[in-house]
C-alpha cells in the first residue's frame, strides 16, 4: 500500500508542475495580467499577459485558456521572439491533452529561441526542454526525462545561479528520485533548491511546492518530525491566501504526514478540507487521490461499507482507472475488500477482473518480447544469407584467379628473357622504394614519438598550472573575496562606502578571470562532462555581442580515451581563437561529428580570409600545434580562404594511440 501512494501521490505531483508553478497570491496575480490586457501597454506586455493567462485557465478552464491563447496573435504582429514564446505556450495548453502536439510545439520552441543569445531566452528554453521530456516520459520512461533535465535544462540556465527556474527544475528531479526510492538524493535536490529559493525569492510558489516535495519525501521515509518541519513552513507560506488551489497540496501533503504518524481518526477531517479546495477548483486527479487515502484509511478502521463505496466511486469517476496498472490495483482492492467483508461471490468476479486485465498487460509485455526475439532472429537470418553469398562470391573469384593465372603463365614462357630483363628491373626498383618506405616509417615514428612527449608534458604542465591557478591562488583570493564581504556587511554601508565596493567587485572580477584562464589550461567540463559539453562551453566563452559561434555535434561518443578527447579539444581550441584574432568574421560554425574511427571537424567562418601560401609562410606556434596534434592523430586537414571567409576541414583518427 506504501509503495501504491507513492506511486499515485508522485503521478499527481507531475501533473502539477510540469509546467510553470502559479504564484500563491492567485487572485491578485489573475486581475494584475488582466487588466494589462486590457490597458495602453505595449503589445509586447500585452501578449506576455495573454500567455500567462492561457496556462493559468488551461486545466480549470479550457475554453477561456484557449481564448486567450488564441488573443495573444494579435499582439504578437511578426515579433520574433513572442512567436518563439508562443510555441511554449501553446506546447503547455497542450500538455495534459494531445501529448504528441505539445511535444512539436516545445520542439519549435527550442528552435526559435535558440536564435536569441538573452537570459530571457536561456530560461525559457529550459522550460520547453524540461516540458518536452514531460511528453515524451511515458513513451521513453523516466530516465529520458532525467537525461532531459540534466543534460538540456539545467546547463542552459545554470549560469544564473539564483534563477528560480533552476530551483525549480532541481526539485522536480527529487521528485523522480523520490519515486524511484532514491531518498537521500532527491533530499539532496530539494536542499539545493531551498538554498536558491528561501534566500532569493521566500514567498514563492517553487518555494512553497519544493517544502510540500521535502515532506512527502521524509513521509515515504516515515520520519515524521522532519516531514512536519517542511509542512509548518508550507502552511506559513499558504496561510494568507485560503482562496489558492494551492492549499489542496498543502492538505495532502498532510494527509500523508497523518497516514506517516498512523493518525488515520486525524487524517479524515484533513481530507474533507482538501476535497473542498480540489473539488472548488477542478483539480479531478487530485480529488480523487483524496479519496484513495480517504478509502485506505476507513479500510484500516474496518469501515468497510464505508471504503468500499468510496473506491467504488474512484472507479466510476476514471480520472485515477484510465490508467490500466491503477485500474488493475484497484480491482484487486476491490477483491481483497470484498473478501473481508465475507462477499465471496463479489470478491471472486472482481478477482477475475484483475486477473484478465493483468493477463492482458502482460500478454501486451509477451507481444512485445516476441517482436523483438522475432527481430534478432530476422536480423540474423539475414546475416546468414550475406553471408552465404560472400562465400559463393569468393569462390567464384578463386576460380576467375586460377584462370588468370594460367594465362599469365603462357604469357611468361612466350615472352620470358624479355619478362626476365623487366623482372629484374621491377625488382631493384621494388626493393629501392621500400627501402625509403622503411626509413620514412621510422623517421615518421621518431616524429609522432616525440610530439606525443611534447604534447603529454604540455598538458601535464597545463594541469599542473590550472591546479594551482584554481586550488591556490585562486582558492586564496576567493577567501579573501568572502572575509570582505562579510567583514563589510556588518562595518561598511553600500552607500557611503561605494569605493570599497567598487574595488570588491574588481576583486571579484579578478576570481573569475583567474578561474577563466584555468578553466581553458585544463576545461573541468572535459574532464566531468565530457567533449561535446565542454566544445559547447567553448563555443559559448567566444560568442560577443558582433560574434555568433554556432556548434553543430553529431553523435559525439563520450568514451573516447581522454588523451585524445583533449588533442580534439585543443584543436578546436586553436581554431576558433585563430578564426576569432585574425578574421574579423562576425558568424563562426562549429561542426564536429564521428563515425566509428574517424572524427571530423568543419569550421567555417564569414571573415576576410587569407592568401593560399599563408600555410608554408607562417611561423606560428599556434599553427604549428595545430598540424601536430593533427599529424599525431594520424588526420589530415585542408584549408580554402577567399575574400567571402575561410573553410578548414579536418579527419582524425581515433582508433587508438
Amino acid at each position: 500500500m506504501k509503495r501504491l501512494l507513492i506511486l499515485f501521490s508522485l503521478l499527481l505531483s507531475f501533473a502539477l508542475q510540469s509546467q510553470q508553478v502559479i504564484p500563491l497570491n492567485e487572485k491578485s496575480y489573475v486581475d494584475s495580467l488582466k487588466n494589462i490586457t486590457k490597458s495602453t501597454t505595449a503589445n509586447t506586455s500585452k501578449a506576455s499577459a495573454s500567455f500567462l493567462l492561457s496556462n493559468y485557465y488551461r486545466n480549470s478552464d479550457s475554453i477561456l485558456g484557449k481564448k486567450y491563447l488564441e488573443n495573444s496573435k494579435t499582439f504578437i504582429k511578426n515579433d520574433p521572439f513572442l512567436t518563439a514564446t508562443y510555441y511554449y505556450y501553446e506546447g503547455q495548453y497542450n500538455l495534459d491533452r494531445k501529448k504528441e502536439k505539445a511535444g512539436i510545439s516545445y520542439q519549435k520552441a527550442i528552435k526559435a529561441l535558440s536564435k536569441f543569445k538573452n537570459k530571457e531566452s536561456d530560461l525559457f528554453q529550459s522550460l520547453a526542454w524540461y516540458s518536452y521530456g514531460v511528453t515524451q516520459k511515458d513513451k521513453e520512461g523516466y530516465p529520458f526525462l532525467v537525461k532531459i533535465i540534466l543534460e538540456k535544462s539545467i546547463p542552459q540556465i545554470k549560469k544564473y545561479e539564483t534563477s528560480r527556474n533552476l530551483g525549480f527544475l532541481y526539485t522536480q528531479l527529487a521528485i523522480i528520485l523520490t519515486y524511484n526510492a532514491e531518498f537521500k538524493k532527491a533530499e539532496n535536490y530539494n536542499r539545493r533548491a531551498l538554498e536558491i529559493l528561501e534566500k532569493n525569492y521566500p514567498n514563492s510558489a517553487e518555494l512553497f511546492y519544493t517544502y510540500i516535495n521535502s515532506a512527502s519525501n521524509f513521509c515515504y521515509q516515515a520520519k515524521g518530525a522532519e516531514a512536519q518541519f517542511f509542512l509548518d513552513k508550507a502552511e506559513k507560506l499558504i496561510k494568507p491566501y485560503p482562496e489558492s488551489s494551492a492549499n489542496a497540496f498543502y492538505y495532502y501533503g498532510k494527509t500523508l504526514y497523518f497516514i506517516t504518524k498512523q493518525k488515520n481518526s486525524e487524517a479524515l477531517p484533513v481530507i474533507e478540507k482538501g476535497l473542498f479546495y480540489a473539488k472548488k477548483t477542478n483539480q479531478n486527479l487530485l480529488a480523487q487521490m483524496f479519496y484513495f487515502n480517504k478509502y485506505d484509511i476507513l479500510k484500516k478502521l474496518k469501515k468497510y461499507n464505508e471504503a468500499k463505496t468510496v473506491l467504488e466511486d474512484i472507479l466510476a469517476e476514471k480520472s485515477l482507472a484510465i490508467d490500466l496498472n491503477n485500474r488493475k490495483t484497484i480491482y484487486k482492492q476491490l477483491s481483497a475488500l470484498n473478501q473481508e467483508m465475507g462477499n465471496s461471490r463479489e470478491a471472486l468476479a472482481w478477482e477475475q477482473r484483475y486477473s484478465k486485465l493483468n493477463d492482458s498487460l502482460n500478454t501486451e509485455n509477451v507481444k512485445l518480447e516476441i517482436n523483438k526475439i522475432e527481430s534478432k532472429f530476422n536480423a540474423a537470418e539475414k546475416e546468414r544469407k550475406i553471408a552465404t553469398l560472400n562465400a559463393e562470391k569468393n569462390q567464384k573469384d578463386l576460380e576467375v584467379n586460377k584462370k588468370n593465372s594460367y594465362l599469365w603463365g603462357l604469357s611468361l614462357i612466350l615472352l620470358l628473357v624479355i619478362s626476365l630483363l623487366i623482372f629484374l628491373f621491377v625488382i631493384f626498383r621494388k626493393n629501392k622504394k621500400i627501402n625509403e618506405q622503411k626509413i620514412n616509417d621510422i623517421r615518421q615514428k621518431e616524429e609522432l614519438s616525440l610530439t606525443k612527449a611534447i604534447l603529454d608534458g604540455e598538458e601535464r604542465e597545463r594541469e599542473r598550472i590550472a591546479k594551482d591557478l584554481h586550488d591556490g591562488l585562486g582558492g586564496m583570493l576567493a577567501g579573501v573575496k568572502i572575509n570582505l564581504s562579510t567583514w563589510s556587511s556588518n562595518h561598511l554601508h553600500p552607500e557611503k562606502d561605494k569605493e570599497f565596493y567598487k574595488i570588491l567587485g574588481q576583486l571579484d572580477n579578478s576570481v573569475s578571470e583567474l578561474r577563466h584562464v584555468a578553466r581553458n589550461l585544463m576545461p573541468e567540463s572535459l574532464l566531468n562532462f565530457g567533449l561535446e559539453t565542454a566544445l559547447n562551453d567553448l563555443c559559448e566563452f567566444y560568442t560577443r555581442k558582433d560574434l555568433d559561434v554556432f556548434f553543430q555535434p553529431l553523435t559525439i561518443e563520450k568514451n573516447l580515451p581522454l588523451t585524445i578527447q583533449l588533442n580534439i579539444y585543443r584543436i578546436v581550441q586553436e581554431l576558433l581563437a585563430n578564426a576569432v584574432k585574425h578574421s574579423g568574421a562576425n558568424n563562426i560554425l562549429l561542426q564536429c561529428s564521428q563515425s566509428e574511427e574517424n572524427f571530423m571537424i568543419t569550421i567555417e567562418d564569414n571573415g576576410k580570409g587569407f592568401e593560399k601560401n599563408i600555410e608554408q609562410t607562417t611561423k606560428s606556434m599556434g599553427l604549428r600545434n595545430l598540424k601536430n596534434r593533427v599529424n599525431y592523430l594520424k588526420g589530415k586537414m585542408e584549408v580554402s580562404s577567399d575574400s567571402q571567409g575561410t573553410n578548414i576541414n579536418i579527419e582524425l583518427t581515433i582508433d587508438g594511440e
